[in-house]
């Protein structure tokens, strides 16, 4: 019983999440934040986080049980009612926000109320079923974290927290518009017009390499902006080349004519996982061991 609540925040979520957290508060920081700020702050994005994720599974309980990906998620099942889930999806979101309230700042309480409001009723309920750009839009409640950590040390925003924001923003379509190549059957029938299935192969293999390069370029603004050093740059800057090169590969693989799990949509989709991971990895080891550009 335990475990099919768990199930419902989709835990793997919010790692991602937090690995964008972590590493904007050391930013921020320009140091390590204190313990207690740092534990308190995930604290405060997991139950946001899996609030929003709750929620969500509950509203699109309908679509998860004509999907073969998420036929066994618990509200379909039926190892979870949905009267329950609300109920707990609700108690987790007032525990974030007040949570981080008390203890954090009034600010970071806010973002989070504000990325629960965004991926419940922006994304799941407004854009999800209506357009192929729902994922570009919808994904700014993803971004919300780097906001979110910057201003549980600072109490403020910034530029360099708003340009961390667009990174992950820019990243988010080219990171799941490949789960979607791979998946689009499961979507189709579903009747949830991702870009995969309403557009073709390479349509969407050009849009993806247009918001690698994107996401690439915006992750180089926040050199100057920060300023950050030769760590920052050089993981920007390699791990950017990579996911870039991997990007056109898709899409040279689509204009080939090739289809189906072959196309190497996950591979993309893995790799822009871990792309995002060593980025904000930089972002938190390059303030700890400074070295200049100049």
């Amino acid at each position: 019983m335990v475990g099919d609540y768990v199930a419902l925040t989709k835990p793997r979520i919010i790692e991602l999440l937090l690995v964008t957290t972590f590493p904007v508060m050391f930013l921020a920081e320009r140091g390590v934040p204190p313990v207690w700020l740092i534990v308190a702050t995930l604290v405060g994005g997991t139950l946001a986080a899996a609030s929003a994720n709750v929620l969500n599974c509950f509203l699109d309980r309908d679509i998860d049980a004509r999907m073969h990906r998420t036929s066994t998620r618990p509200l379909v099942t039926g190892a979870v009612s949905p009267r329950a889930a609300l109920v707990f999806g609700g108690v987790l979101g007032v525990a974030s926000v007040g949570w981080l309230g008390l203890v954090v700042n009034a600010l970071s309480a806010a973002l989070a109320l504000g990325a629960i409001l965004l991926y419940v009723v922006f994304y799941t309920i407004v854009l999800k079923r209506r357009t192929s750009q729902n994922i570009v839009w919808g994904g700014v409640a993803g971004c919300m974290p780097v906001l979110i950590g910057w201003s549980a040390v600072t109490g403020s925003l910034s530029w360099a927290a708003l340009v961390l924001f667009l990174v992950v923003f820019f990243w988010t379509p080219p990171h799941y518009w490949p789960l979607s190549m791979r998946f689009k059957e499961d979507y189709a029938a579903a009747g949830v017009p991702m870009l995969p299935v309403v557009a073709e192969d390479i349509a969407v293999g050009r849009q993806v390499v247009v918001y690698a390069w994107v996401t690439v370029l915006t992750s180089l603004v926040l050199v100057p902006v920060a300023p950050m050093g030769w760590i920052y740059t050089v993981v920007a800057v390699v791990a950017g080349a990579v996911f870039v090169v991997e990007s056109h590969r898709l899409l040279a693989r689509a204009r080939a004519g090739v289809t189906g799990p072959p196309l190497g949509a996950m591979r993309l989709f893995h790799f822009s996982i871990s792309y995002l991971t060593l980025l904000f990895l930089a972002v938190a080891v390059d303030p700890l061991l400074h070295l200049p550009l100049s």
